[in-house]
């Protein structure tokens, strides 16, 4: 069983690697790279700032900064622990998918996956009461591990387990950030 699925996994990989050409290189190099997103992230402490009285601004800021270290680190010890290769360091693969990318270290979970879904979920969940458009930015991580596959160093299951990851992580941050604004409102003068 679990043999088969990891077949599945690389059989569809090879698959969805092989649907790119190079005249979508760029983008989705472009797509894959931290820095592009810099903006985006801006966007998202400004959002936050905005959204906060002013006392809860630092809650808010280091609930959100939690959810991105907490999936990446989360991220780096499954990494360790299973060890898988990436599919760009796998020498079977050489001829047979396109490489755009070779980073070395392991290739489960994507961490690219975790952290964007983790601060887009913990994004989500603090203001989508106030901003019912807020559930766009999902395009981000969605096209964020897309690219991953593109470039040849993630298998499908790596964005799924990084998609887990960020998910719990995000939610813990925000039950934790609930906590602490609840004990703001409650005891507006202690700290």
């Amino acid at each position: 069983m679990i043999g088969q699925l990891k077949q599945w996994d690389r059989d569809f990989f090879i698959y969805l690697n092989g649907l790119g050409g190079e005249r979508f290189d760029s983008f989705w190099i472009f797509i894959t790279q931290e820095d592009t997103w810099i903006p985006l992230y801006i966007l998202f402490f400004v959002l936050i700032i905005i959204s906060h009285s002013r006392k809860n601004i630092i809650i808010g800021v280091l609930s959100f900064l939690a959810s991105f270290a907490l999936s990446f680190g989360v991220t780096r010890v499954i990494k360790a622990t299973i060890a898988r290769a990436r599919p760009n360091n796998v020498t079977e693969f050489k001829d047979v998918i396109r490489i755009l990318q070779e980073p070395s270290y392991y290739s489960f979970v994507s961490g690219h996956t975790s952290t964007s879904v983790a601060i887009t979920t913990f994004l989500v969940l603090v203001l989508r009461k106030r901003w019912k458009w807020i559930y766009i930015i999902y395009l981000w991580p969605f096209l964020f591990a897309i690219s991953r596959v593109y470039v040849g160093v993630h298998y499908p299951s790596d964005l799924i387990g990084g998609a887990i990851v960020g998910l719990i992580c995000a939610f813990i941050c925000y039950l934790l950030y609930k906590k602490l604004i609840d004990t703001n409102l409650k005891y507006p003068g202690k700290r």
